[in-house]
Parts: C-alpha cells; structure tokens; sequence
C-alpha cells in the first residue's frame, strides 16, 4: 500500500512527481516525498502528512533536475514514523542513491539480523533500507548491478524506482504482485503505480513494467532485461477489488470494468428482491453499478461520503452512537426510507464498520438491508503488502457467513464466491495471488520468518 512515481528527461521533473503523487494519494497518506537528480547531486524533500502539506512551489524549487522520483507511504513494515519516510537516500562508494518501495519483503528480519551483524547501522525500521544496505554493501562497480545483486537476495513483493545521477531504475518482483507503469510525457519517460497519474500528467501510457523486470532510463534511452529467476505470476487480485483507482489500467484491466464485472457476478450469485441498490462509497461504487444493472434495479447513492475526513479525528467527548463512521459516511434518507436495499461494498475485513453501515441505513429508514460483498470472505493476512490485520482479527476466519450476517445485522449477507472473482477478472488461482481469500501464500512462510514479520508490523497492529 504506497504510490511511487519516477521522471527521467524532463525540465521540471520535481513538479511533475509532485503532481503524479497528487493522483496516488489514495496508496498513502501517511508520508510524501521526492528526491531529483540535478547532474551528480540528488536532493530529497518530504516528510509526515499528505502531498500537499509537504510541498510548495519553494520548496519545488530546491529540487531541480530533469530526473525525480516519488513516493505516497501507508505503512505496512515499519511503524508511522518520519525516519521511515521514503524515499530513502543513501550515498556509498558509487556515490547517492535513492529508492521509493511499494510491497513487503517477507524474509526482511532474517536479512537485517545479518546485515547488523555485519556492521550496517539502520535509521528506519522499514524493509525497504534493507535493499539499499543490501547494494551498498555489494562490490559490483555499477549501481545498476549491485542494486539487482540486493534485488536476488529479497523474497517477496517490491515494485521499485530508484534514481542515481544520470538514471532511473524501475523494477517489480518475478511474481509481480504490486503494480507498475510506464509512460512518456513531452518526450521523458515516467514510471508510476497506476495508470491516473498519466493521465494528470497528460503523458501517454506505453506499457507495464513485466514481473520480473528491471528497466534503466538513461539519455541513450530505455533498456529492459530480466535477471531473476521465472516464477508463477501473482498479481494481487485486491488491487482490482479494492486499492487502485477506478480509473486505472491495471495487469491488463481496465480497474472499473473488472469492478463492474464483479457486481455482475455477485448478482448471479446472490440475488434478492429490492428496491435500490446503495453502493458503500467510493470502493463500492462501480461493483454496485454493475449489480444494478444485472438485476435491473435503480443505482441509489444512498450514502454520502465526506471526503474531507483525515485518517484520524478528534471526537466529542459526549457519546455520540456509530461517530467513527456518521463522520464519514451519511445517508440520503430520501433514498433509504421505507425501500428494502442492496448494500455493495467491496469487503467485510473485521466486521465493525459493516455493522455501523447496517445500522447507519435503518436509522434512515431502511424496510430491509441485503449485503453483497464483491470479493469472497477475508480469512488470512496478506504479507505483501495490503495492511490486512493477522487472523485472529478477521471475522470471517473464525465466523460462518450466517454468523457473520447475524453480527452485521443485515437481512442477507451475500459473498462473491473465489470462482466469480477469477471469472471478473479473467485469470486462474494459478496466475493470481490470492492468498487474502485461501490463505494460500504464493511464497511459502517458514515459521521463523512469520514470527520475524512481527518485529515489522506497525504499533499497534
């Protein structure tokens, strides 16, 4: 869960990063930063809080160059903290370099108990540094090599950029879980996590970045090889359910249209007389469209959703019933009173929030509330980078459907099955990763690895 963006070959590389990360703001807002390539000096700005608390035209201006990368961090290794803002710069004996991460390292531990022992001094508790400490520490005389030296060392998921004077470095793991991007705008390559922020950019998009892929940028061009051992692709099916914008190509798709696929799929799976269905917004909005659609039924926004509304809140210190949701989401009671209604949304995680919906709706009125969930149960944690908690804290790892209904308190609860996922999306379990759903992990976990995980994962989590 982060954006990242990389400019090569353009006068205002800085600015246009900035704006790019502006169209992945969605991926975090925990931390924003950029760090540009002005000849051999590389200079990084950012820190806590979203794009546009961190960033003004002065302090654009001190980040010139034709060369600049990005990143938006939601944590998911490594705690909320400034130090573990990205990207990272670190300067060794090939001189600076900088790298901005989006996915886990699952073997990360294992990795920094060596390197410490070793000698190497970490100043975050991201698994990203490891990458860098991982390159530094290579013999390889160009940055390029020792950074896919590192790159053979990690297991898991990473899609990357990385600048040094003179290039940008993209790369994205052999299974390719996280997505990758590349584009050209004004006749400079851009490289970002989804395809939105081409089209803020006006760039034009040209194609992926492959699993297994590592492209250089570099004023002869843009080179492509593939060193690292082929494996079975796993792109993480959560992307297309939920985190990317609607508005993105992604793995091949068109985000909207798979999410319209799955409303569709979730009415022949789950149908049920009603009088509107009521999309939970923003993430339930196309899925429910298409379930609309498919049964025939008028699309209602019957929930309105403050957009305005941080990550976090101060709340009143009397008892105000369901504050944490009624701050973000309202209902048009208009829409809801006295009709029976559908309510999509893209996934029950621990089922709190589902139960405050419910509630929220027959508070307005509701006659009836029919859940249609547009992906299957949520039983295991995701190591790759989704911020999905452990086990023990997702419902439907320990519920039946039925009781899960009984907990949300709606009328019907109705989940989209594994096979009318693989359906919307067009792919097999063997070319996805699923694992949020089967708890089938596309890389085996030893136990001593799990438990390391642990000493990553965020306070409080």
């Amino acid at each position: 869960m982060c954006g990242i963006v990389g400019i090569f070959g353009h006068p205002e590389a800085s600015t246009l990063a900035y704006l790019a990360l502006y169209a992945l703001q969605h991926r975090g807002q925990e931390s924003a930063g950029i760090v540009a390539a002005d000849g051999g000096a590389l200079e990084r700005r950012g820190g806590m809080g979203l794009v546009a608390e961190q960033f003004s035209r002065a302090v654009l201006a001190e980040l010139p160059g034709r060369a600049a990368i990005g990143h938006v961090r939601y944590s998911t290794a490594g705690e909320s903290r400034a130090a573990n803002a990205q990207p990272f710069l670190l300067r060794d004996h090939r001189g600076p370099i900088a790298i901005g991460h989006n996915g886990n390292l699952v073997n990360a531990a294992a990795l920094r108990a060596e390197l410490e022992a070793e000698g190497s001094i970490f100043q975050s508790t991201s698994d990203t540094e490891i990458i860098l400490h991982l390159a530094a520490r290579s013999r390889a005389s160009d940055v390029v090599d020792a950074l896919v030296e590192s790159l053979r060392r990690v297991r898991g998921a990473f899609s990357l950029v990385c600048l040094a004077p003179g290039r940008l470095i993209a790369a994205r793991d052999p299974l390719g879980w996280r997505p990758l991007s590349i584009g050209r705008v004004d006749g400079a390559w851009v490289v970002a996590s989804e395809t939105c922020a081409f089209d803020l950019l006006g760039a034009e998009t040209v194609r992926e970045v492959e699993r297994g892929e590592v492209v250089v940028f570099d004023v002869a061009g843009c080179h492509s090889f593939r060193p690292f051992p082929a494996e079975r692709p796993a792109p993480c099916l959560f992307e297309h359910v939920y985190f990317a914008r609607p508005d993105s190509q992604l793995f091949g798709e068109s985000v909207e249209a798979v999410r319209q696929r799955l409303g569709t799929e979730l009415w022949r799976e789950h149908p049920v007389a009603a009088d509107a269905v009521v999309p939970v917004p923003d993430s339930g909005v196309y899925a429910a469209l298409g379930y609309a659609r498919a049964a025939g039924v008028p699309f209602e926004m019957g929930l309105v959703r403050n957009h305005y509304v941080g990550r976090t809140f101060i709340e009143p210190t009397q008892q105000i019933r369901n504050f944490g949701v009624r701050v973000k989401l309202n209902p048009v009671r208009g829409i809801l009173r006295g009709r029976r209604i559908v309510l999509v949304d893209d996934s029950i995680v621990r089922g709190t929030t589902s139960r405050k919906i419910v509630q929220l709706c027959r508070d307005a009125g509701a006659a009836e509330v029919h859940v249609r969930i547009a992906c299957p149960p949520t039983v295991g944690p995701c190591h790759y980078g989704i911020d999905t908690p452990r086990s023990e804290e997702l419902i439907a790892a320990h519920s039946t459907v039925e009781q899960i209904r009984e907990h949300v308190r709606a009328d019907s609860l109705g989940y989209l099955s594994l096979e009318g996922l693989l359906r919307a999306t067009g792919r097999s379990a063997e070319q996805a990763c699923t694992a949020c759903w089967t708890d089938d992990q596309p890389v085996a976990l030893p136990l001593a690895e799990e438990r390391q995980l642990r000493l990553f994962e965020k306070a409080g989590r």
